[in-house]
């Protein structure tokens, strides 16, 4: 609509300053020309917009005009109320500022927006942690925080997963992002991106070289291309397995990133066998990824590859030896 339209430019002016009319035109959807017949009419409405011509020009606003208006629509305010879990914010540093900042928006909205907004937080939280995830190291992501917003280069101790000691790096950030309970720095590292677990950087030390970040990134783009690199890594083994039924819908949420695809709820053991299990498959890294199952006990099995049916049951024959005396 166009009401909506032209508080949009309002809103877009007010923030950014000068905005070039072709800029306008993208992030709205309309035509330059659109933007010039918004431009006549907000300032018919009494705003005091003006064009800037020449190369640096575009749509401004008079110095020091400011509106109070939020432009809410219902919608809006309610999603801006959809509650996430305190443990995002809180490592910023930030729950204390966003609760001042909820409480400033809801005195701004409209008066028939608020109660939906109102309801909204109480009705919806969002935790972005998985159930499984065990105990881990603290990690001041706040003090991070502040490294990466002085955009220079971030001098790191880092240690790497299963390395006795920790390596140095120079790195230049992008951000931070956290994914499922679990925080990442986002960076370059000799000019190639990077990502380095909060948990495992014991120290970063700001440099006070400005950051050498690659003409155009943006902490999105590069993320995006870090995570299809994880996701889509090639498996070089298919674990073929079948899991006893009543443990198939926890066996599926544990492994989902791995599934080639949704488990049968009917596979028969190969040759004949009892009824009441499933069957999945498994894309790994390796056999021995299969070591991991055998904390399912006897509601898991696995039939192929051989060697992974090998493996477990070395280890298998090695854990009763080691209860066989009673201790």
């Amino acid at each position: 609509m166009k009401s909506d339209r032209l508080l949009s430019v309002l809103l877009l002016l007010q923030t950014r300053g000068t905005v070039p009319a072709t800029e306008l035109a993208e992030r709205l959807h309309v035509s330059v020309r659109t933007i010039y017949r918004d431009v006549e009419a907000l300032s018919a409405a009494g705003v005091p917009v003006y064009a800037e011509r020449g190369r640096y020009g575009g749509i401004a606003l008079l110095p020091g005009f400011r509106t109070d208006v939020t432009g809410l629509t219902a919608d809006e305010a309610r999603a801006l109320f959809v509650f996430t879990a305190d443990d995002a914010h809180a490592a910023l540093g930030l729950d204390a500022a966003l609760g001042s900042a909820l409480r400033k928006v809801m005195a701004a909205l409209p008066a028939p927006h608020r109660p939906a907004a109102e309801e909204t937080s109480r009705r919806i939280l969002v935790d972005p942690a998985r159930w499984t995830i065990g105990p881990r190291a603290a990690v001041d992501v706040a003090e991070l925080h502040e490294a990466v917003l002085a955009d220079v280069r971030l001098r790191l101790r880092y240690r790497h997963s299963g390395a006795d000691a920790p390596r140095d790096y120079t790195v230049d950030p992008y951000g931070l992002v956290v994914k499922a309970g679990v925080w990442y720095l986002v960076a370059d590292l000799d000019g190639d991106p990077r990502l380095f677990r909060a948990d495992r950087i014991r120290t970063a030390e700001a440099t006070g070289d400005p950051v050498r970040r690659r003409a155009g990134a943006e902490l999105a783009q590069v993320w995006e291309t870090l995570r299809a690199g994880v996701e889509q890594r090639p498996s070089a083994v298919r674990l073929r397995v079948r899991v006893h039924r009543p443990r198939l819908e926890l066996f599926r949420r544990l492994n989902a990133g791995v599934l080639t695809g949704e488990p049968q709820p009917d596979a028969p053991r190969p040759g004949g066998g009892a009824g009441g299990w499933g069957g999945a498959e498994l894309a790994v890294s390796e056999a021995g990824w299969a070591r991991s199952l055998l904390a399912f006990g006897p509601t898991v099995e696995v039939l192929d590859p051989p060697e992974a049916r090998t493996l477990l049951a070395e280890v298998a024959a090695e854990v009763v030896e080691l209860y066989a005396d009673g201790g």
